[in-house]
């Protein structure tokens, strides 16, 4: 659910820097559309109530590590090289405590399960990345927190599909529907309703456009489209009654120009037929 990225640093202040936490978020397609406060919860280093976040006892100071000079950090030469290290004595601190605090053991922190409310804001995509500053990590005897990162995924859904901020959303259209016209409803990703218009002949595949019914745009009042592809549906388990217009249509059909495409691909068909034989 959550991950460390370790700091770096110069100083001994830095070098003791909590790390960042990654929290991952599984939200739904309504609510990247909607935004939302969403609640959280994971467990990291926080600064100990006990000592207040110092590492030391009541009444104790830390002073300057008398081996690093308070760097948190030991240097010594190596032929032409100067190598530097951690220093062992304060751990990188820069400091020790006479009197380290007993319920953290000097570090100044400790784990502990943490609630937090993340504002999601509309219009986000997976992947996208929120950042909360001085939430992650406690840094050691009072350095900085690290900060919070938030990473979004989005559920998938069972009608839309996102394009951007375009809304895909495949209709099955009835084939009389398709070839006669008609109009259908269809709902959109606000929970709302629309009307489309089907006209006469509409194909399989064929996509019809709605202006600002698509995702929220992020940092804006814009939105997208939605886009409705057709899928027009062959009847099944047809009665006798069916059956026999279905038969009588087909025959009235017969030698018109009412299935180009159809007609299209079966005279290259026979083109192809007629290469072969030469």
């Amino acid at each position: 659910m959550f991950g460390n990225a370790f700091h770096g640093g110069g100083s001994a202040q830095a070098s003791q820097a909590g790390a960042d936490v990654r929290y991952n978020l599984d939200i739904s397609l309504e609510e990247a559309y909607r935004g939302k406060t969403a609640k959280i919860k994971f467990t990291t280093l926080v600064s100990c109530t006990s000592c207040k976040g110092s590492g030391g006892e009541a009444g104790s100071r830390p002073t300057n590590c008398t081996a690093c000079y308070g760097r948190g950090k030991t240097r010594y030469q190596q032929g032409f090289f100067t190598i530097e290290r951690t220093c062992a004595t304060c751990g990188g601190a820069g400091q020790t405590i006479s009197k380290p605090c007993r319920p953290c053991n000097g570090s100044g922190r400790a784990r502990k399960e943490k609630n937090l409310e993340v504002k999601i804001p509309a219009g986000v995509d997976e992947g996208t990345r929120i950042r909360v500053t001085h939430e992650g990590e406690a840094g050691l005897r009072g350095a900085p927190s690290g900060d919070l990162y938030v990473f979004l995924n989005v559920k998938p859904h069972n009608l839309f599909k996102r394009q951007g901020a375009d809304i895909l959303c495949k209709v099955p259209i009835q084939m009389v529907v398709a070839a006669i016209g008609g109009e259908i409803e269809v709902p959109t990703i606000d929970g709302s309703q629309a009307n489309v218009k089907i006209p006469v002949g509409t194909q399989a595949g064929q996509q019809f456009r709605l202006k600002g019914k698509g995702m929220s745009v992020l940092r804006t009042t814009g939105r997208g489209d939605m886009i409705i592809e057709a899928k027009v549906e062959t009847p099944v388990s047809l009665s006798k009654k069916q059956r026999e217009l279905l038969e009588e249509f087909a025959q009235l059909g017969k030698g018109e120009k009412n299935s180009p495409e159809s007609q299209g691909f079966f005279a290259k068909v026979k083109v192809f037929f007629d290469d072969i034989g030469k």
